[in-house]
């Protein structure tokens, strides 16, 4: 009975779609300013741009096949086309060789989205020439129906079996709507309008089914479904309701189809005895449609699964922000040791967060924003050199490629290690890393109305926007997470009187401040006159807190950081692809681990937690030292 509600819902949907009758599109709480509004400074535009300096600027060079591969144009794939090389073992390729083929747009189109976004924020002049070229040589590979993808005239939008077609538009199109919101090129913005056009067109709304691919492995296609990426960022900037009322048919559509990654069916969220089991990047990625389509209908059912969907991903998420991908999550719940996460898992996660936190507007998702990325996505670089883990681990005990040395049947595990590119499993993680902190800082600060402007993300940036139509700039001159005192530097010629919301963060203890504020829903809201030059100065106060995981493991934290005892190691090299670029392994010169006990003493001193804990090995206490997680790479962290 349950099985017939549940298809009924999705059928009813449907058809309200189909005939244009769903008006009932829910209020978003914030508006997005346009991409380059907020810029990075401080410390985040110093890694910023030691990230261009480094694999994030020059990943063109390290794998230069898969991101020079003319796969939207001249090298368009047709029904003869081969399986790629793309310089990967294939071990434990469990999923097929048909993926291949489209691989290179994911990698390519990843890279230019976050090398695009950097450039801009950075405003680096070479950077943004490159990016010209680039998207001219887009632009002219547009067909002249609209079609810009990776298909030719006889495979577009015919397919029964796994292919790339709308996951490969995702890809490109985000990036090109970033330098869009940019530049105001009025010809990206016509070129993408009748791209996105030639999509609805070709799959139209009940006589098509996007993602009907027969019954075996469909990653490719699955992937896809965050073509409402694309389709949300255009109803932003147009407030066209056609691009959400897509959306909306897209997701369904998703739901009532065969799905090799199904977390996010709607069956499957309203069936209570369901468990996360799919590949994990998908799963999180998955939470960005689900947010649209129930934002563009109000649908109690809808609502309901959000709920449902978001509860789920939490017990799959370590305390730093970690979501299990390594690489399925196989009904597993979060684990310190035994449970990791692929970096591409933590982009995913975190965009779908911040778009829900646009949405809905709760400051509890944006807690969860800054914890994956100032823990679990800082704790997955290399504090020392420009490369990421494909994998990692809350305890990371060892870096040699395996999970804390488990040996995986039938597979030669090389994830759990530092490389520039990883091109041995995937080149997906590392153009990915390039994205994570420009999407960051984009959904920093919001506005509520057309007076009101809302620090939702704490962080070094500047932000350049229009209030009552007049120019205002606010710089937050802060070492956060580092440090918790911040200075707003406004910038306000016209006078004009803004209300400036700022996020009190739920480990603050005390506010420090000369303003008169109100506190509204964990957000302190100051509403005075502004003037031609002014500043507000805040700080929030805390302490040590422990904190248990679902396995009763502690953690300390301090503030918006969690800190962890450093292993020692010593480096070895790998593959080396240029001068300064190599892969890496960790090999710890101890094995000590340490038990949490009551009497830990624990004091925050100097950016370090110090405290007592019991050696493993020796049973003895001993004083240990806990720096932040995001600057360890063999750690413990649980206790």
């Amino acid at each position: 009975m349950r099985n017939i509600h549940k298809t009924l819902l999705i059928f009813t949907l449907f058809t309200l779609t189909l005939h244009g009758q769903n008006q009932n599109k829910v209020a978003e709480k914030y508006q997005i300013l346009p991409f380059g509004s907020i810029k990075p400074t401080g410390w985040l535009k110093t890694q910023m741009q030691k990230d261009v300096d480094g694999f994030v600027g020059n990943l063109d060079k390290l794998v230069p096949d898969l991101i020079n591969d003319p796969i939207y144009s001249t090298g368009r794939l047709h029904k003869n086309s081969t399986v790629k090389d793309l310089g990967n073992n294939k071990e434990g390729d469990a999923e097929g060789s048909e993926q291949y083929k489209w691989w290179n747009s994911e990698t390519q189109s990843n890279w230019w989205d976050g090398y695009i976004r950097n450039v801009i924020l950075l405003n680096d002049k070479a950077g943004l020439k490159k990016v010209e070229q680039y998207v001219q040589k887009v632009l002219k590979s547009q067909d002249e129906d609209g079609y810009i993808g990776i298909y030719d005239k006889e495979l577009r939008y015919n397919f029964n079996s796994e292919n790339g077609e709308l996951w490969s538009k995702a890809t490109m199109y985000r990036g090109l709507l970033a330098y869009y919101e940019y530049s105001k090129d009025k010809k990206v913005w016509n070129a993408l309008v009748k791209a996105v056009d030639n999509v609805m067109i070709n799959y139209p709304i009940g006589k098509s089914s996007p993602f009907e691919s027969g019954k075996a492995f469909n990653g490719g296609v699955s992937h896809g479904l965050t073509f409402t990426d694309v389709l949300d960022k255009m109803y932003q900037i147009t407030g066209n309701i056609k691009y959400a009322d897509y959306a909306l048919f897209l997701f369904l559509d998703f739901s009532k189809t065969y799905q090799s990654e199904k977390d996010v069916q709607l069956n499957n969220i309203l069936n209570p005895n369901y468990k996360l089991q799919s590949h994990g990047v998908h799963t999180y990625e998955h939470l960005r449609p689900l947010i649209v389509a129930a934002y563009a209908s109000n649908n109690s059912e809808l609502q309901k699964a959000l709920e449902i969907y978001i509860r789920r991903i939490e017990q799959a998420t370590t305390l730093t922000g970690g979501a299990i991908g390594d690489e399925w999550i196989a009904e597993r719940t979060a684990d310190a040791t035994h449970t990791g996460y692929e970096y591409c898992s933590l982009h995913e996660l975190l965009d779908s967060y911040t778009v829900l936190l646009q949405k809905q507007g709760n400051p509890k998702t944006a807690e969860i924003i800054e914890t994956i990325f100032y823990n679990a996505a800082q704790g997955s670089r290399n504090p020392n050199h420009s490369c990421i883990a494909y994998l990692k681990t809350d305890n990371s005990f060892e870096m040699m490629g395996t999970k804390n040395g488990e040996v995986e049947p039938n597979r030669n595990q090389t994830r759990y290690k530092y490389s520039p590119a990883h091109q041995d499993v995937a080149v997906c993680c590392n153009p990915n890393a390039g994205r994570i902190t420009p999407y960051f800082i984009e959904k920093s600060w919001l506005k509520e109305n057309e007076n009101m402007l809302v620090n939702v993300l704490l962080m070094p940036n500047s932000v350049e926007t229009k209030i009552q139509n007049q120019f205002i700039k606010i710089e937050t001159i802060t070492e956060y997470p580092y440090e918790n005192t911040f200075t707003f530097k406004i910038s306000n010629p016209n006078f004009v009187q803004p209300i400036i919301k700022i996020r009190k963060p739920a480990w603050a203890s005390k506010v420090i401040t000369n303003e008169s504020y109100v506190l509204e829903n964990d957000f302190i809201v100051i509403d005075r006159k502004f003037g031609n030059e002014d500043k507000i100065q805040i700080e929030f106060k805390t302490e040590i807190q422990i904190k248990e995981d679902a396995n009763q493991e502690k953690y300390f934290s301090y503030g918006a950081l969690f800190y962890a005892k450093p292993i020692e190691a010593i480096e070895q090299r790998g593959k080396s692809y240029f001068t300064h670029f190599d892969d890496l392994t960790y090999k710890p010169i101890n094995i000590n681990r340490f038990e949490f006990i009551e009497d830990n003493q624990a004091t925050f001193n100097n950016g370090q937690i110090i405290l007592k804990a019991k050696n493993k090995t020796t049973n003895q206490l001993e004083n240990i030292t806990l720096i932040p997680f995001g600057k360890t790479i063999l750690r413990q962290v649980s206790f």
